[in-house]
């Protein structure tokens, strides 16, 4: 049995003005619905503009059949795939580099000596490498006159036509060309799918993962690629000294996300990518929240 929700509401517009409705029927989705996304399904639904306030009242979930599809029946939560570990005290995303520390600047306790009674905040603080995380490199991490992150655009991080290349790891660690021919890339943004996040966080992620070879960076570079990610600990192999990918790349303004994860619950093409960072002079790499968004349909 489908559901529907029976409601009044109170609707005020910012241009003044307001409009009412009692015992308003809407088809929805699940078995329930809040108040505030209610309020957002009726504005839609409406097609009202300048609305301000709005006020849903005597709400009821009635088991009937939808009369119409509802303006929106796709969990809004699987609209989007998280493509980022989550940052934490004391966590070591690359060996060797010191781990962030996440503190408390103000407490929410000693907050109680400065504000009024019941009133209470916390404001944190955090010191850590820019490499922590899922993070992305932009040109000024490999070159000094490289455009660093106060000057990348918002268009080459957010929303990027999207298409993952699966590359399972393999004993030989190194993704070649191959990897890459036959695929429509020019233009997007190329995530690396290995598997090798199922390591993440554990000693045996540091040792043995997968890498881009310096003739697959120059395959990229020469189709034109916006961005290329992956998810291990390193877009290039760390057993030498040379870093030929992030040089290649990162000298033809291409942007590298590493240390991604969650791309196996991505289709292989239909969706954009996003991973922007604050907005900082003088940092060449710093951690996103990398992200997914597919396409209905």
């Amino acid at each position: 049995m489908a559901h529907r929700v029976q409601f009044d509401f109170e609707i005020d517009f910012t241009n003044g003005g307001g409009i009412q409705g009692q015992d308003f029927r809407l088809d929805i989705a699940g078995e329930d619905i809040s108040d505030r996304e209610l309020a957002d399904y009726l504005v839609a639904d409406m097609r009202l503009l300048m609305v301000g306030a709005v006020r849903i009242l005597n709400k009821r979930i009635l088991a009937e059949p939808h009369k119409r599809k509802p303006i929106d029946d796709t969990d809004a939560e699987a609209e989007f795939v998280d493509l980022s570990h989550t940052i934490e005290h004391g966590l070591v995303t690359y060996k060797g580099l010191p781990a962030p520390i996440i503190c408390d600047y103000l407490s929410r306790e000693a907050s109680r000596e400065i504000y009024a009674p019941g009133t209470e905040f916390q404001v944190g603080k955090i010191e850590m490498v820019t490499n922590t995380g899922t993070y992305l490199d932009c040109p000024f991490h490999r070159y000094a006159d490289g455009k660093d992150l106060s000057q990348v655009a918002i268009e080459a991080t957010t929303d990027i036509d999207a298409i993952v290349i699966r590359a399972p790891h393999t004993p030989a660690q190194a993704i070649g060309v191959d990897a890459f021919r036959d695929k429509e890339i020019r233009g997007r943004a190329v995530l690396v799918h290995t598997g090798w996040d199922v390591h993440w966080n554990t000693p045996r992620y540091y040792e043995g993962g997968p890498f881009l070879t310096a003739e697959a960076a120059l395959y990229l570079r020469d189709c034109g690629v916006k961005l290329v990610g992956i998810d291990a600990h390193n877009i290039d192999d760390t057993r030498g000294r040379e870093r030929p990918v992030h040089t290649i790349l990162l000298g033809a303004e291409i942007l590298i996300v590493e240390h991604m994860c969650n791309l196996g619950a991505l289709p292989d093409e239909g969706f954009v990518f996003s991973a922007t960072p604050p907005k900082f002079k003088g940092a060449g790499t710093f951690p996103v929240r990398a992200m997914a968004k597919l396409r209905r349909g």
